[in-house]
């Protein structure tokens, strides 16, 4: 990959995606601006959606959580 960006084929396809970039961000900053509070509303379901998933699907809430005192071992030792 980096042997083909060298090159002068690699080299010139990264000129012009620079120079396409450069002007797909100058000439639709404003539509993008635009969108951007739609964006942050649908961003929130979604993050509500993929971050809740270490809870673990228990429906007591107390995952992991026992009531039961720790059994002492023989000789006192664990």
């Amino acid at each position: 990959m980096v042997a083909f960006l060298r090159s002068r084929t690699g080299l010139t396809l990264a000129v012009f995606l620079a120079i396409g970039a450069f002007f797909l961000v100058t000439e639709h900053t404003a539509h993008f601006f635009g969108a951007l509070p739609f964006l942050l509303l649908l961003a929130c379901p979604l993050m509500h959606l993929f971050m809740h998933g270490g809870h673990g699907g228990n429906s007591d809430g107390h995952a992991g959580h026992t009531t039961e005192a720790p059994q002492p071992t023989r000789g006192g030792r664990r």
